[in-house]
């Protein structure tokens, strides 16, 4: 590989479950209406899995999608990661799973594990991988059954969460060094784990034997948010070389509306340039970026040359950046 060489996405797809549950569904059964939802988070609704579907299948449908737009099929896949909180098992990898399904060849293939944070973590894994040689053609999915993991009686998490998948292809390509490049440019990750009891699951293999259910502090973690994401994008920004004027598209993990409009208005962001999808899609966790990125691809926003910086913040603390050109 050149020096120059950058992971470039050759294909993006998206994929959500056909199951709409509005704010007045949730209101049926938890103490909410949908004034008090959307006042709070901007979402109207939200997507839910059919009991027959698992992650992986979600998994697959966007990674078809992605595969197709690049113009290449599971047999040129040489790399899976799936960035996901709700595996289908324990083990073997949900990425395992996804490239039996798909039909790819013997290769990589692993998950990765930092929540709303994991798309963000695997795009920076995936890049290292292709960059280096390793991968030729590297499938990075984020995908997520979130509503598997609700307190339907918890009315500050139940109304927040959603299911679905997102699906990028990551291919090498020779650069010139500079930020006119397409591909990654740059990104920066940070975790801290002093913050756990902020945003956690309750169960867990080693320590209850149960699946557990989401628990929030939810001011806390609104707080934590706009400022920690807002240095880790500045400092993506750093790494690749570029300032916040010259971004076109703010395509952020749709937690909340008012930690988007938070975060944007903190970098001197301007609202016009934020892929905001979380009024139908709620947040789909480490799905929510890639299903940003799809819906603006499809529906024309974005378009192959523009500059993109992504974003995100889970549980751990985890959170990170990246900077890429289309």
């Amino acid at each position: 590989m050149t020096a120059n060489v950058r992971s470039v996405v050759t294909g993006v797809g998206g994929c959500l479950p056909p199951g709409v549950v509005t704010n007045d569904d949730l209101a049926a059964f938890v103490d909410t209406n949908d004034a008090w939802i959307v006042e709070r988070t901007g979402i109207h609704s939200r997507r839910r899995a059919a009991e027959d579907q698992a992650t992986s299948d979600l998994a697959v449908e966007a990674a078809r999608k992605a595969l197709a737009q690049a113009g290449r099929s599971a047999d040129d896949v040489d790399m899976i990661l799936v960035a996901t909180t709700t595996p289908d098992l324990t083990f073997p990898a949900t990425a395992a799973i996804v490239q039996r399904k798909l039909g790819a060849p013997v290769g990589i293939a692993f998950d990765v594990q930092a929540v709303c944070s994991g798309f963000v973590y695997a795009l920076a894994v995936a890049d290292n991988f292709v960059v280096r040689g390793l991968a030729r053609c590297a499938l990075v999915i984020g995908a997520e059954t979130m509503t598997r993991l609700m307190d339907w009686t918890d009315r500050g998490t139940c109304v927040l969460f959603g299911d679905g998948a997102g699906a990028v292809v990551l291919e090498p390509r020779a650069g010139e060094g500079t930020t006119a490049d397409r591909g990654i440019l740059g990104f920066a990750l940070r975790a801290d784990g002093a913050k756990q009891d902020l945003l956690y699951v309750d169960g867990g293999p080693s320590t209850t034997g149960t699946v557990g259910k989401l628990r929030m502090q939810g001011n806390q973690v609104f707080r934590h948010a706009v400022v920690n994401i807002s240095e880790a994008v500045l400092a993506a920004a750093e790494t690749a070389g570029v300032t916040m004027a010259q971004v076109d598209w703010f395509i952020p993990h749709q937690a909340n509306q008012r930690i988007l409009e938070g975060v944007a208005k903190r970098l001197g962001i301007d609202g016009t340039r934020v892929i905001s999808t979380v009024a139908e899609h709620a947040n789909t966790s480490a799905a929510s970026i890639p299903l940003a990125l799809a819906t603006g691809i499809e529906d024309g926003r974005i378009r192959p040359g523009q500059l993109l910086l992504l974003e995100a913040m889970g549980g751990g603390l985890t959170w990170g950046a990246v900077v890429l050109r289309l």
